[in-house]
């Protein structure tokens, strides 16, 4: 008998309504893998593009119709810039320091690598990269960050996060740095957390004005947007709302759209995910969905996704799980497929921490066919005929 448990409940695609569905093509990298999958509505692979190295966390498809991938360094490469070995264990599984650009048949069209990137990275698509670091605080600077569990940091060390902006030639043309700029007293670990890393930056946006630039800080359940040209934090939302939150977005209307993880939520002892939409200018919650018949049938403690489709629908990722499924406005689930690609850890670090085989995913992307350029004639030519 079947021993994993999602494996035998079922994978693949598990349902759709394409009446009310948006449609599309869904793009999804598999944590364990070194492998980015495409799959139409119907949960058929329609393309695949073996990466550069195992997945750090996600990847993107730029208007170009190239993918814009992070991916981690071969082990022999696995070294910090001074020669050390990774600062901590958790870095392997989360770290993405190569971050790259490839055609639709896996070629490298550029390549910028930081071993210290981690999460996440928005391309431009003209070679410039905003991105997640991280540097080494001081033992005297470690031990201003509050909160956290005690004695967890590594070798008496906090890791704290960066914000780097590069050039088509990878040269540093903005950053901002938690060190200098992130209120300790505001924004503490929260208990639960150990104090390696603070605060763990897990999204980084630039805003449609050019000005802004929209982040979460899942350590200290925070998401909040910085003003590029003074580096000062003009909004947030904290923990009176959020909790272990993922993947701040802009909607349309300049609103935020939130995956809500949800493991230590404030005032509740139950634990479940939701997505949410906060109006910028009222910070009230305008949109909000949860399984609807249950809340606990939706729900990962880590990583996530909530993408803001042109119909209104919303295609969530339900990370530690492989799970992607598209909700209407009302909440009912038009689409729902299950990452089928299992596979264990290939590195020990990550093996030790999450053992066993996984099909987990940082997040997922739905594009319609005109946002992949080659795609259309690739189909083609597989049908045998011209697609409309």
């Amino acid at each position: 008998m079947e021993q994993n448990t999602l494996k035998r409940r079922g994978v693949g695609l598990t349902g759709v309504d394409k009446q009310r569905s948006f449609g599309g093509f869904t793009l999804f990298c598999p944590l364990t893998s070194d492998t980015a999958h495409l799959v139409d509505i119907d949960g058929k692979e329609v393309h695949s593009w073996k990466l550069p190295g195992r997945i750090g966390r996600h990847a993107r498809i730029l208007p170009s119709g190239n993918l814009a991938v992070n991916t981690l360094r071969p082990p022999s490469e696995q070294t910090t810039a001074d020669g050390g070995p990774f600062p901590f264990p958790f870095f392997n599984k989360y770290g993405g320091g190569v971050m790259s650009e490839l055609d639709s048949e896996g070629n490298v069209v550029r390549q910028f690598i930081d071993p210290l990137g981690h999460h996440d990275q928005y391309h431009y698509g003209d070679g410039r990269m905003l991105y997640t670091s991280l540097e080494a605080l001081s033992p005297e600077d470690s031990a201003k960050v509050i909160g956290g569990v005690p004695g967890t940091e590594i070798d008496g060390i906090t890791y704290a996060d960066t914000i780097n902006e590069v050039d088509e030639d990878g040269k540093l043309i903005w950053q901002w740095k938690v060190s200098e700029r992130l209120p300790r007293e505001e924004y503490p670990l929260q208990p639960h957390y150990t104090r390696e890393h603070y605060p763990l930056i897990n999204s980084v946006l630039p805003l449609r004005d050019g000005k802004h630039i929209l982040i979460s800080m899942r350590s200290v359940s925070a998401v909040v947007i910085i003003e590029r040209s003074t580096g000062n934090i003009v909004w947030k939302v904290g923990a009176e709302v959020l909790a272990q939150q993922h993947n701040a977005t802009e909607t349309e209307n300049g609103n935020i759209l939130i995956f809500d993880n949800g493991a230590f939520r404030n005032g509740e002892s139950i634990t479940y995910t939701r997505a949410i939409e906060i109006d910028r200018a009222t910070k009230k919650i305008v949109w909000e969905y949860r399984d609807r018949s249950q809340m606990l049938y939706f729900f990962t403690p880590f990583m996530g996704s909530a993408q803001r489709l042109a119909n209104g629908n919303t295609l969530l990722c339900e990370s530690a799980f492989g799970r992607v499924f598209e909700v209407t406005i009302d909440g009912y689930i038009c689409w729902e497929y299950i990452n089928p690609h299992f596979a264990p850890y290939p590195d020990s670090a990550t093996a030790t921490i999450f053992p066993g085989e996984s099909n987990a995913l940082f997040r997922a992307s739905r594009y319609t066919l005109e946002e992949i350029p080659w795609l259309k004639q690739k189909l083609n030519r597989l049908n045998g005929s011209k697609l409309a």
